[in-house]
């Protein structure tokens, strides 16, 4: 965790701290899993935190960050393009502003419909390049959370398929809010039958699974996940904000 009332020197000490101890709870995680050969990318959840931070993680090492806000994730690709990061759009997304997404970030998390992929593609045409995006799924079917029902993925699988601009990398997931991170596992493991299931029955490699975050990434790392998105335990509490882990 990150205090508030560190000085500037410690503070940025203790960032790196906070990376080193993540980093070792996903060893010790894949060591306990079914693949520990797997390669988990560690993505820090720098929304609505200060330049400063998300510098001193940089300097500490973290390459891969995720903006869930289009403004905000574009004027942070643009304060610190002299940095080598690599940026993750974790967020809702919704179709109108899917132009300013393909030649900014590098991987999507959160495509969950044939109108959002379709935006995508355009834009991503537009530029000459290929886009690639991740599935959001709604497993728990959680009417206030984005995501396609997963009864609607093959189809969007097939109709993304269609798309030459578009690369359908795998699959996100963000479970029900939860006390115990153990809570959290069952979804976890349903999403990685799902993407096998979808691999055998498609053909298509899906080789990403976006799941975990600041309170259960060890039990995602532990069922097959990729990605990990965490904020707070690596950047601190957001200015104005009480910690929450679930906020990333």
């Amino acid at each position: 965790m990150l205090s508030r009332d560190l000085p500037v020197e410690e503070a940025r000490q203790q960032m790196a701290d906070n990376l080193d101890k993540v980093r070792k709870k996903i060893e010790m995680a894949l060591q306990k899993s079914a693949d520990p050969a797997r390669e988990v990318t560690l993505v820090a959840v720098s929304k609505r935190q200060p330049l400063d931070r998300i510098r001193a993680l940089a300097a500490a090492g973290q390459v891969h960050f995720g903006e869930n806000y289009v403004q905000e994730g574009l004027e942070k690709i643009k304060d610190l393009e002299n940095l080598e990061i690599k940026w993750h759009f974790t967020g809702s997304l919704q179709s109108n502003k899917a132009r300013f997404i393909p030649g900014h970030f590098s991987l999507v998390h959160s495509l969950d419909s044939v109108k959002l992929a379709r935006a995508l593609q355009k834009k991503a045409a537009e530029l000459g390049i290929v886009q690639p995006v991740l599935i959001q799924v709604n497993l728990a079917g959680e009417v206030q959370k984005a995501g396609v029902d997963p009864d609607h993925v093959p189809e969007l699988i097939q109709e993304t398929g269609r798309m030459d601009h578009l690369d359908v990398q795998g699959l996100m997931l963000m479970p029900p809010l939860a006390d115990d991170p153990e809570e959290s596992r069952p979804y976890f493991t349903g999403l990685r039958k799902m993407r096998d299931t979808l691999e055998q029955e498609t053909g298509r490699r899906l080789p990403h699974l976006s799941m975990g975050m600041s309170q259960d990434f060890v039990q995602a790392v532990e069922e097959g996940a990729t990605l990990v998105r965490v904020g707070s335990l690596l950047l601190g509490p957001r200015p104005g904000c009480t910690f929450n882990a679930y906020a990333g």
